[in-house]
């Protein structure tokens, strides 16, 4: 067929080089040529106030409300979106209907000045996630943890600038971007629990849309499907916002998927943990008893919002 494709994605570079995976994923497929098929870069409330926090101006779905609005709209086909930016609940009328191979979801340290993060005696850690900076002081103490926003390499030059003695940024990022010869250390998934759907490309296309949804459909990978519905399951059942200091992850083990999770209490003083396995078939279940499992941990230290 020779139906015009309209992705739509942010304007980072990583975000340009996940939309590109998906326009080259699509196009192997040999359904479309590709002159008809484009990108089209969606400036997202969350790129237009990059000097504050994203709790204070409206969580982190501000990455993908636009590009939603111009699916719904129908002016574009496709949108592409790093999972961990989307919302639990999924936007009524749209469907994500392909996730991206999972890319290594795992935690590394940048920085100019140390080697390690235990190296740090009374350093400026920059983060804008509110997870990431309670997790840094389980592992270290003797930090200051402070605000940071911008794309990936927006942050890196504010550490080559000496802005910041060291940064937390995902490893799938940077190894998209080739941009791994900053990593100092790599956090284990024992150490670092990532946000849930970390290192996961999904692409999103409207609910009726039954042609998009069989070219999507050809490029889902099985496997990291069953993880995030699992990771996405354990966040809707926590019912937390974006000041929520939660990570989730999961492995697939055999016939099982096995489950990790970790919760903060709304003080940032407690924190609760849980390991679940369940049925590969059943990762919503499996995500819904690891989220109703945590909370009973928290009681009263843990509120849902939502």
């Amino acid at each position: 067929m020779n139906n015009k494709i309209i992705l739509g994605a942010r304007g980072s570079k990583l975000s340009m080089a996940y939309a590109n995976k998906v326009k080259n994923m699509i196009l192997d497929q040999n359904i479309i040529s590709g002159k008809n098929i484009e990108i089209q870069t969606i400036k997202t409330s969350g790129d237009l106030f990059q000097n504050k926090k994203i709790s204070e101006i409206g969580g982190k779905d501000l990455f993908c409300k636009e590009i939603e609005e111009k699916l719904i709209k129908k002016e574009i086909d496709i949108a592409v979106h790093s999972l961990k930016d989307m919302d639990s609940t999924e936007t009524k009328g749209l469907i994500i209907q392909a996730y991206i191979e999972r890319n290594d979801p795992r935690e590394t340290f940048v920085s100019k000045k140390f080697k390690r993060l235990s190296d740090i005696k009374n350093g400026k850690i920059g983060s804008s996630s509110r997870r990431r900076e309670l997790q840094l002081k389980l592992l270290n103490k003797n930090i200051n943890v402070e605000s940071i926003r911008g794309n990936v390499d927006t942050r890196i030059e504010k550490i080559e600038r000496g802005e910041y003695d060291g940064v937390v940024l995902a490893l799938a990022g940077l190894k998209t971007l080739n941009l791994e010869n900053h990593i100092k250390e790599i956090f284990s998934l024992t150490d670092f629990t990532p946000t849930a759907g970390q290192g996961i490309i999904a692409v999103q296309c409207r609910e009726n849309d039954q042609y998009i949804k069989n070219v999507l459909k050809k490029i889902n990978h099985n496997n990291t499907e069953i993880c995030a519905l699992a990771e996405r399951s354990f966040l809707k059942t926590l019912g937390g916002d974006c000041d929520t200091a939660v990570g989730c992850s999961t492995i697939i083990k055999g016939e099982n998927i096995e489950l990790k999770a970790q919760l903060f209490s709304d003080d940032g003083k407690k924190v609760f943990n849980v390991i679940k396995s369940g049925n590969l078939n059943k990762p919503k279940h499996l995500g819904k008893i690891a989220g109703e499992e945590i909370l009973k941990k928290a009681e009263n230290n843990f509120i849902k919002k939502k």
